[in-house]
């Protein structure tokens, strides 16, 4: 029995199977409970690392597998351009109020994760690991890492970023009645990018596609903001 389960744990296609598994799994449960706090990807980060600890299975183990689901979140992420293309005239109509919006949710963002890690007493360098977390993966590594902080670190505060803004989002809009369907689309991808987007595109059409245009225009001015402001800080 042993020799079976490590047999099968030391397949190159574990990680994939076990994900995929997890994943669909909690989709289920999801639309059997209709609860926003019932979130695919929060449920299947938990049980997975909950069944990699319990069985002792190293993290190299189960990424050998896992790592080609990484290498679709690029074009996977390009399938967005067409959502945005389709709601063009829209995105062109309100383009400065998506900016502006855009501007001031990247800075307090970034402001209000500066203030509360001085606040908590964290390390410079952990602190400028966490000023980038609500914007897309790449950039906030880059961002990271010229800063002085921990990339790996990082990445782990941006996936929590994304997971939280697709619990959060249903619930915070329906408790603050927002109605209008394209600033729901740019205060969740500013604030949580591709994790939170997946939640807007189901949200609507409407809503993905400016989440989805939000994402590259909020890492554009966290770029900026950092360029021009952080380095005084530090």
């Amino acid at each position: 029995m042993n020799f079976l389960f490590d047999t099968i744990t030391n397949s190159s296609l574990f990680g994939l199977a076990l994900t995929f598994g997890v994943y669909l799994l909690a989709v289920w449960l999801n639309k059997k409970t209709g609860s926003p706090l019932v979130n695919p990807v929060l449920l299947s980060v938990i049980v997975i690392a909950a069944f990699l600890l319990v069985f002792d299975i190293p993290l190299d183990q189960y990424s050998s597998g896992a790592s080609i689901i990484t290498l679709l979140l690029t074009p996977t992420t390009a399938l967005l351009a067409y959502s945005i293309y389709k709601q063009l005239p829209l995105l062109k109509k309100y383009f400065i109020p998506i900016v502006a919006g855009c501007l001031v949710g990247s800075a307090a963002s970034m402001s209000s994760i500066y203030l509360m890690s001085r606040l908590l007493g964290l390390s410079e360098e952990l602190t400028f690991t966490m000023v980038p977390k609500s914007v897309t993966t790449p950039i906030a590594m880059e961002l990271s890492a010229q800063l002085g902080g921990i990339p790996s670190v990082t990445v782990a505060a941006v996936v929590l970023t994304g997971i939280l803004g697709a619990v959060l989002a249903p619930i915070l809009i329906k408790v603050f009645r927002i109605k209008n369907n394209i600033a729901v689309g740019v205060g969740i991808g500013c604030s949580s990018h591709a994790g939170g987007t997946s939640k807007a595109m189901e949200l609507g059409e409407v809503e993905g596609a400016m989440s989805g245009a939000s994402i590259g225009i909020a890492g554009i001015i966290t770029v900026l903001i950092t360029v021009v402001i952080l380095p005084f800080l530090q």
